[in-house]
């Protein structure tokens, strides 16, 4: 069973930095000085179980009416269980909930399909960040 909830204890917290670490750290080589950011400590990280057992992360930055998805991770066992579309649809849910108008987030550009799936629409040019390719994507939440 899939469930999604905020982290908030110190154990849920441990667990959505060692899932960043584990998929940007160790399976993309995202250098460890470059994953944890000063963006976290005002976000809202939601951590994803599956039967319990922490498989999946992202977190929500407000800025104003907008609403910034980011540092999306599911661990590779946890993929193709729609763990990932369900955190992406919980941190919208939690930004209509603060009264956010719409969504940006940067996309590995691997990833961009996912994201069009779920409504996203892909803006501006190709970047690196870390080293990984991006484009920025919008979606209102109207």
């Amino acid at each position: 069973m899939l469930t999604i909830d905020l982290a908030k204890s110190p154990e849920d917290r441990a667990a959505v930095f060692t899932i960043r670490g584990a998929v940007f750290v160790a399976e993309q080589r995202v250098p460890i000085a470059e994953e944890p950011d000063s963006r976290d400590a005002d976000a809202d990280h939601l951590l994803a179980r599956i039967d319990g057992v922490p498989a999946g992360t992202g977190r929500l930055v407000a800025e104003g009416e907008l609403g910034v998805l980011g540092r999306l991770a599911v661990l590779p066992e946890a993929r193709g269980t729609g763990a990932g579309a369900a955190l992406v649809r919980a941190i919208e849910e939690r930004a209509r909930e603060l009264g956010l108008a719409e969504i940006e987030l940067h996309a590995q550009t691997h990833a961009l399909g996912f994201y069009e799936r779920l409504g996203y629409t892909a803006r501006g040019e190709e970047y690196l960040d870390a080293g990984i390719p991006h484009r920025d994507m919008r979606k209102p939440l109207h």
